[in-house]
């Protein structure tokens, strides 16, 4: 269930460098712009831990063939993107920024490696940049020696990247991917296990709780997700990763050699207990890709960490009258105009 937007959460019109929007300058403690369950700019939401849909809905305003396709700017551009089922055949290119873009020449992520498994395959969001499907592999390669047996692969991109159907407001240009925080199992899944099995939450109990315990479960967390964690921080190629506050707090703990510079990497936010969520930075050549600004310096283990685990994000100061139904913002779909000029040759390319 949704909660209430609180009056803080209207303050910022986005937390641009905590999550990554670009423009902003940097803060060293940041600020509510959202609560769990609510998607924005930036922001990758949870693998939920119920079933995916069977089926992708067919959008009623894009054409399955390419080449009858007419965009209109004013139609939402998820329902363009949303249709798409196969990449654009152009020099691979991350175009705009990671919640307003799209996806050329985007490579497949095989559903199956010797070290990894691709979730929720009716989505058809195994899609990349190259060099996002280069990390997510050797990622993988690494995992066995870390402790880890391999991954659980879920949303990456859309064929053509842009605007999703549902979930996500990022993982538009092929660069955000999300690793779940359950091993993968000594045998190959069926096609009806990937769409039915849970992520599993590492969470201790609820954080919306005045007072709560807002750490791991350590019946589930483990060293080995810290490492695994650790080994994608480390990697030149990334730009950010999204932990939940619990989790940002356990590898804090964790790390307790002289390097601590990867922990500047991981950054709280919400949800993301049920996998972390990998972000790149723009490759080179990806003409027209926005990077996010740096995180702020240090480790993250501080102050800004103090407040993500206080009441303050989490809990209500009105709580919710008996009866009372939770207030729900509907956001306007992102219209086709908003993205880069690119992203209309990226979806009449054939």
């Amino acid at each position: 269930m949704k909660r209430p937007i609180r009056k803080s959460a209207l303050i910022l019109v986005a937390a641009a460098t905590w999550l990554g929007t670009t423009g902003a300058a940097s803060r060293a403690v940041p600020l509510p712009d959202t609560k769990p369950g609510v998607a924005r700019e930036g922001v990758s939401q949870p693998d939920p831990p119920i079933p995916a849909p069977k089926q992708i809905p067919s959008p009623s305003t894009a054409a399955a063939n390419t080449g009858n396709l007419v965009l209109r700017d004013s139609n939402p551009a998820k329902d363009y993107f949303g249709a798409m089922r196969d990449p654009a055949p152009l020099r691979a290119r991350a175009i705009g920024s990671y919640a307003k873009g799209c996806l050329a020449g985007g490579a497949a992520l095989p559903t199956d490696g010797p070290t990894w498994q691709v979730m929720r395959l009716s989505r058809n969001r195994n899609w990349g940049h190259p060099e996002l499907i280069g990390f997510l592999k050797d990622l993988a390669d690494d995992a066995p020696k870390l402790g880890w047996r391999g991954l659980l692969v879920g949303d990456l991109a859309q064929p053509r990247g842009g605007p999703m159907l549902s979930g996500h407001a990022s993982h538009q240009i092929g660069l955000d991917a999300d690793i779940w925080l359950t091993e993968m199992p000594n045998r190959t899944l069926s096609s009806q296990e990937r769409e039915e099995i849970s992520a599993v939450s590492m969470l201790k109990g609820p954080m919306d709780i005045k007072d709560a315990d807002r750490s791991v479960d350590p019946k589930k967390w483990s060293d080995a997700r810290a490492r695994l964690i650790r080994r994608a921080a480390s990697d030149p190629r990334v730009a950010r990763i999204f932990v939940s506050p619990a989790i940002k707090r356990a590898l804090c703990s964790f790390e307790t050699g002289a390097d601590r510079s990867w922990l500047r990497t991981v950054r709280p936010w919400w949800g993301h207990h049920y996998h972390f969520h990998v972000r790149l930075a723009c490759p080179k050549g990806s003409k027209g890709c926005t990077n996010q600004n740096p995180p702020p310096p240090g480790d993250g283990c501080g102050k800004e960490l103090a407040w993500w685990l206080s009441d303050e994000p989490w809990v209500p100061k009105k709580p919710k009258k008996p009866g009372e139904k939770p207030k729900v913002v509907k956001k306007k779909p992102m219209q086709l105009a908003a993205l880069p000029n690119a992203c209309k040759q990226v979806l009449q390319a054939n």
